[in-house]
């Protein structure tokens, strides 16, 4: 990371299953200089954000900057797996990294949860994307769930 690269902390509400495993989750984000960040990587487990969006932060007493409300949305999505085929392996959770890069995503794995982070541009062929997510669940390769999601992505949904 760059030295404009800071780490933006997200305060996160675990339910009554203990999900997310985390409550607070810190993502890389590039400073604006005006109390905004510009994210750089793709969250976890916060919802409603996504890689670019900017986001207004507060400095605590101690320097930790707090994300509070999107000031400009990127118009990415985030699209989060948690894969079950072979066990969530790291081949398996390469291979879904890999199908979805063809369709114009970018994203990791996380091994502890065996997840996988997808970030979903607007340029990205979204209608596949959604086509394939649903065939893997209904197959059982993953389970998945919409971090944040855009109009363009929703309309996918009625296709």
């Amino acid at each position: 990371m760059g030295t404009d690269h800071v780490k933006v902390h997200f305060r996160m509400d675990v339910d009554e299953d203990g999900w997310p495993p985390v409550g607070v989750e810190s993502l890389w984000a590039v400073d604006l200089g005006d109390d905004t960040v510009r994210l750089d990587n793709t969250p976890w487990f916060v919802r409603g954000v996504a890689s670019d969006d900017i986001v207004r932060v507060e400095v605590d007493d101690d320097g930790v900057r707090w994300a509070g409300e999107t000031v400009r949305a990127s118009e990415n999505c985030t699209i989060r797996l948690i894969v079950l085929k072979d066990g969530g392996s790291v081949a398996a959770r390469q291979s879904v990294l890999e199908v979805f890069h063809r369709l114009g995503t970018t994203g990791e794995g996380l091994e502890r949860y065996r997840m996988v982070a997808l970030d979903v541009p607007p340029t990205a062929d979204l209608p596949k994307i959604r086509e394939l997510l649903e065939h893997g669940d209904t197959k059982g390769w993953w389970h998945w769930e919409e971090g944040c999601v855009t109009a363009d992505w929703r309309a996918t949904a009625s296709e």
